[in-house]
């Protein structure tokens, strides 16, 4: 049975805090993406990952986080030029609606401040304490935290999600995430499709498929004024092989990719076509914990008929901390 995977990183300004220039179009659109994206997937009734910044859920705070390990100049713009943009810092409206959406859609981790995991900067001290702040701002809401995107998809510090308890995350896209991977992927006809596995710490790597706006600006606009929109048809291909080959189609985007109707269009036909292939067929759409929990059955299941009928799945060894 094919599989089709959504996740968001939910990030508002947390995203862009740390760069000198801003896309500012894009740093506006975090909240309206947010919303969009909810009424498409209830329109859909489509559950999907939801990767959320931890400060987000924040009430408020003085912008120092004197007991946090990381520089003191990475909460700079949360304490000057943004100190006042309240609504880039924090929403628990928003995840408060994400919650209490229609839609069973999981709830999961985007570090505590979107700190980049793959920097040689980032020590496991500054990882403990990303996922420290995030489990238990979680844990304050009544949720738990089973999945996690790493900001700007750089992994590293596997060791410490496993520490923290988290079973999942999403992995690198094997075409990669920009223009010239899916125009590769295109040209050379290679799968989009995924395989999830079991790392050496019992984490299951959900990897990326597709990003879902990798192809913007100029091209995106003569390709959509003299055929389709490309992206939309690279996903319809995706899940069509999903449904296929029984494979894994693990696409991703951020809400603020959702700038202007152009790309609401974008996601609603998405949206659809999966919805109609869904009916059509036995493809299912899962979230990344769904999936992680039947890899980790699928394991144990191989084991057990290897081993005449006897269950029999090594855990990792305990392994110190090390920057992946």
């Amino acid at each position: 049975m094919g599989s089709v995977v959504i996740s968001l990183d939910a990030e508002l300004g947390w995203g862009f805090h740390d760069l000198e220039s801003l896309p500012g179009r894009r740093v506006e659109a975090g909240r309206r993406g947010w919303s969009t994206m909810l009424e498409l997937f209830e329109t859909y009734e489509i559950p999907a990952t939801w990767a959320v910044v931890g400060h987000l859920m924040l009430e408020s705070c003085d912008g120092r986080h004197a007991d946090h390990p990381a520089p003191d100049e990475w909460f700079e713009r949360e304490r000057t030029t943004w100190r006042d943009r309240e609504d880039l810092r924090f929403c628990p409206d928003l995840v408060t609606d994400l919650l209490e959406s229609d839609v069973d859609h999981e709830f999961a981790s985007h570090s505590f401040s979107h700190v980049l995991f793959d920097r040689p900067e980032t020590d496991a001290e500054i990882a403990a304490a990303e996922l420290e702040r995030s489990v238990e701002i979680a844990a304050d809401w009544g949720l738990s935290i089973d999945s996690f995107v790493y900001p700007r998809n750089g992994v590293g510090h596997r060791d410490v999600l496993a520490e923290y308890g988290v079973r999942a995350y999403r992995g690198r896209s094997p075409t990669g995430d920009g223009v010239w991977g899916l125009l590769d992927s295109t040209i050379r006809d290679r799968s989009m499709l995924v395989a999830p596995t079991i790392d050496e710490y019992g984490l299951v790597d959900v990897p990326a498929s597709l990003f879902l706006f990798g192809f913007e600006g100029p091209a995106r606009t003569v390709a959509e004024s003299i055929w389709r929109d490309p992206m939309v048809v690279q996903v319809r291909r995706g899940i069509d092989e999903a449904v296929r080959r029984d494979g894994v189609f693990h696409m991703w985007l951020h809400p603020n990719n959702l700038v202007g109707k152009q790309d609401d269009r974008r996601m609603r036909a998405i949206l659809e076509y999966l919805d109609r292939r869904r009916s059509e067929t036995d493809l299912r759409v899962e979230t990344m914990n769904r999936v992680a929990q039947r890899t980790v059955d699928g394991n144990a299941t191989t084991a057990s008929d290897a081993n005449g009928g006897v269950i029999s799945v090594s855990q990792p060894a305990p392994a110190s901390r090390s920057n992946d």
